[in-house]
C-alpha cells in the first residue's frame, strides 16, 4: 500500500468526517479508499466513455410497482422470463393492498442489466426503480478455484 498526500477544503473534509462517522469507518483512509472505489466503479460501468459496458457485472433491480395496473404482474414477469439468463434470483413482498416491491439480482454485461431494467421501470404502473451495478474486475473473472471437491469450477 502507497501513502499519498491530498489537500481537501475544510468544509469538504468535515462533511466527509461526519459521513465516516454515521457508517462507522475507523479511518479517513477507508472512507476515501471506498469513496474511490465507487468512483471507479462507476466510470468503469459507463459505456459513453469506453467499451466496458460489455464488462461482466453483478447488479440489483429494486422497483415498486402497482399490481392492481391490469396484466402489469403478467408482464413483469414474462419479461423476466424472456431475460431468464440474466437473472440469478428475485425477491417479491407485498407492501401492502396494492404495492410490492421486488428485487432481481442480475448478472450480465452493464448494458445488457441495463437494458433489462428500462425494460422493467418503464412499464406503467411501475415506481422508484433503481439499477445498481457492480462491475467484476478483470482479476475476478474467468478464475478457477477448488472447492474440496475433485472438479474445478470455472466462473
Amino acid at each position: 500500500m502507497e501513502r499519498v498526500t491530498i489537500t481537501v477544503e475544510e468544509e469538504l473534509l468535515a462533511e466527509i468526517d461526519a459521513l465516516a462517522e454515521k457508517r462507522g469507518y475507523k479511518s479517513r483512509s477507508e472512507i476515501f479508499r471506498d469513496m474511490a472505489r465507487e468512483a471507479l466503479a462507476r466510470e468503469a460501468i459507463n459505456p459513453a466513455e469506453n467499451v466496458a459496458g460489455e464488462l461482466p457485472c453483478y447488479g440489483t433491480l429494486t422497483y415498486i410497482y402497482d399490481h392492481g395496473i391490469r396484466d402489469l404482474p403478467i408482464r413483469l414477469t414474462d419479461n423476466h422470463h424472456a431475460h431468464h439468463a440474466l437473472s440469478v434470483a428475485t425477491t417479491h413482498v407485498h407492501l401492502n393492498h396494492d404495492n410490492c416491491l421486488e428485487v432481481s439480482i442480475l448478472s450480465g454485461t452493464a448494458s445488457d442489466l441495463r437494458k433489462f431494467a428500462d425494460s422493467v421501470t418503464s412499464q406503467r404502473g411501475v415506481r422508484y426503480g433503481g439499477l445498481h451495478i457492480i462491475p467484476l474486475g478483470r482479476d475476478e473473472t474467468g478464475h478457477h478455484h477448488q472447492h474440496g471437491h475433485d472438479h474445478s469450477h470455472d466462473h
